[in-house]
């Protein structure tokens, strides 16, 4: 296990490009002692915590044709865009089993990101039992406007991408000061403002604080970008991003299914995704002593 942080950004349909460079993780052995997984990272984090290769990928892609998994009916009969029902009890109950020994037996710490919004910050919620802490991963991908607002212990919770994106300095603050980073949008892309604002304050009217950090998503987004590029240089940070710009929205029932199942075959794929530096060299020497035998060796310091 690599003593490192991985951290999944969200984007809604955009997350099958995730999935499938976690099942390329699975493949390899990889494991990071602190995951950190907001809004759809927080989904797919739990395949991958699982061991449960291709499911990530299933449960995205699946079932888009079935009205109780998302949609206009599902809208207006639950208040959300995405089915909960579905999503978060039929799906890993029935449909597509969890497998939750495997994901307790996970020896790192795993957080979900969400949004407070009474206070507009972001709160990271230690996952340890999905039998019983679903609702964090329901928080965390919980988008406004088209999902009802989760109420747990009187603390009012939406999607974590509102107050913290790529919560890549948390993950230094917990003492990662190596960090993988899985982004769902392309090299040179950067965030623009809400143009959905005005809708937002008719919709949350009493929480100032939820709007400003609405308001200011972009700055703190583009801000976190330009820090990675100053990590990249110490060589603190691997990103992992899609080459080029991957066209489907956030909620979209059309997808790619040639990229994703290219994406999924193996690591060497994601390697020529990636630029180059110290810590990927660590991890390409990782993927070489795991396909040798070798796993007990540390590599760099890093074990």
């Amino acid at each position: 296990m690599y003593n490192a942080g991985m951290i999944l950004e969200g984007g809604g349909m955009r997350g099958v490009y995730t999935a499938g460079v976690l099942d390329a993780f699975l493949d390899a052995g990889i494991e990071f002692s602190s995951v950190y997984g907001v809004s759809a990272g927080s989904c797919h984090a739990c395949s991958y915590l699982s061991k449960q290769r291709g499911r990530a990928f299933r449960v995205n892609v699946d079932y888009l044709d079935d009205p109780n998994y998302c949609g206009a009916k599902t809208f207006l009969k639950t208040g959300n865009v995405f089915g909960p029902e579905m999503l978060y009890e039929q799906i890993p109950d029935v449909l597509d089993p969890f497998d939750h020994q495997a994901f307790l037996n996970y020896p790192g710490k795993f957080y979900a990101v969400v949004t407070d919004v009474d206070t507009g910050a972001a709160r990271y919620l230690r996952v340890r039992d999905l039998r019983k802490q679903m609702w964090m991963i329901r928080a965390s991908s919980s988008l406004p406007l088209v999902s009802k607002t989760l109420v747990v212990k009187g603390h009012k919770l939406l999607d974590g991408g509102i107050a913290d994106s790529i919560p890549i300095r948390k993950s230094i603050e917990d003492g990662n000061e190596k960090n993988v980073v899985i982004l769902t949008r392309d090299k040179g892309y950067r965030k623009e403002p809400n143009k959905l604002m005005p809708i937002m304050h008719l919709r949350y009217p009493k929480y100032k604080a939820f709007l400003h950090a609405m308001e200011t998503r972009h700055i703190r987004y583009n801000e976190t970008l330009d820090f990675f590029e100053e990590q990249e240089k110490e060589g603190k940070i691997l990103i992992i991003r899609p080459q080029v710009k991957v066209d489907v929205g956030r909620i979209e029932k059309e997808y790619d299914i040639p990229l994703e199942e290219d994406l999924r075959k193996n690591f060497s794929r994601i390697r020529r995704q990636t630029g180059y530096g110290s810590f990927y060299k660590l991890l390409l020497t990782r993927v070489e002593r795991i396909k040798n035998g070798h796993t007990n060796k540390k590599v760099g310091g890093m074990s």
